[in-house]
């Protein structure tokens, strides 16, 4: 199998867009985000194998201390997965193999990343790739509304039915203050956990820019029985995979419990629109509530020299101090 480079400005988008593998995180209105936000540029490459063409992977390069980075996706994109779209029978080991040598040879990068929702724990092993994991829950949206109320916890059914009778209200967003209400909000989740955000408004306010127009969108803001914001959500979705991308809530009203009927509304949203699969975006334990399952998404890794990839560990661990860092100076009374 070889790759091939194809020009992202020219790509038959709409083409790629019909695989049945195909995740939002692959649209080309999220590699303009991601281009935008990431100072990095897209690329998109066709797989051969005997003369046909057989799939299609999507990334994006962007350099870091004078190192030359493929990602797709990397840490820190709020992108969990990237990766390949392929026809049904074609190897992804083979694919892999075939992007490492574009990696390493065209674009004459150093350090490399891949996340795929359709790898196998195994493959990349047998090519030299370290594994990480990004490790996530996920919910059955074939499953009918009914099934899917009554596997959460009771306790979660209940602050459903208490938003509900408490007056709180879901609206779908489509106007331009969305972003920076929801990073209020944020702010103030991150600040009662000593930390800051580990992004900036523009992010979200560039997001919702590439993504709101398409459809693949969803707003969530949840009102209180007075018409205050109190609450706000952003759900990803594309084909089978419907996404829970960031959620966020003033602590003086979570009482009302808006959150719950924020990812309910979300759920249901991309159910009536085919999708099959509610990602929950990460592992933190609340959501077990939800009756969902684990599910692992392996990341796999691979640099020329293997001090780059020491390196690359140590950029991580200086981000995550550095976030604590941000979070106790925020934290700190002022003095005046």
């Amino acid at each position: 199998m070889i790759c091939k480079l194809i020009d992202p400005s020219t790509t038959d988008w709409n083409r790629l867009d019909q695989f049945e593998d195909r995740t939002v995180f692959q649209t080309c209105e999220w590699m303009r985000f991601l281009s935008e936000t990431q100072d990095a540029t897209p690329i998109v490459a066709e797989l051969h194998d005997a003369g046909e063409v057989v799939g299609y992977f999507t990334g994006l390069t962007f350099s870091r201390f004078g190192i030359k980075i493929l990602g797709s996706s990397f840490p820190g994109w709020t992108t969990p997965y990237i990766g390949f779209n392929l026809l049904p029978g074609v190897s992804r080991v083979e694919a892999l193999a075939a992007v490492e040598k574009l990696a390493w040879n065209a674009l004459k990068c150093l350090h490399m990343e891949i996340s795929d929702p359709h790898f196998a724990l195994e493959d990349g092993s047998g090519l030299g790739f370290s594994r990480g994991s990004f490790v996530t829950y996920r919910s059955d949206l074939r499953r009918s509304e009914e099934e899917l109320f009554n596997s959460m916890e009771s306790a979660c059914r209940r602050c459903i039915r208490k938003a509900a009778k408490s007056g709180v209200i879901v609206e779908e967003a489509h106007d331009s203050a969305f972003a920076d209400e929801y990073y209020e909000q944020l702010v103030e989740v991150f600040a009662k956990q000593g930390l800051v955000p580990p992004y900036k408004a523009d992010r979200v306010r560039s997001l919702v820019r590439n993504l709101e127009p398409t459809g693949r969108l969803l707003l969530l803001r949840a009102r209180d029985p007075e018409g205050k914001c109190i609450a706000t959500g952003i759900f990803p979705g594309f084909n089978k995979i419907a996404e829970f991308w960031g959620n966020a809530s003033f602590s003086s009203s979570q009482i009302l419990r808006p959150n719950e009927a924020i990812h309910w509304y979300a759920m249901r949203y991309w159910q009536r629109r085919g999708a099959e699969i509610y990602d929950w975006g990460g592992e933190s334990s609340y959501k077990q509530k939800y009756g969902c399952e684990i599910y692992t998404v392996p990341w796999l890794s691979k640099s020329r020299w293997r001090a780059i990839a020491k390196l690359r560990d140590e950029a991580q661990k200086m981000f995550y101090r550095k976030q604590r860092f941000l979070g106790w100076l925020q934290s700190r009374p002022v003095l005046g």
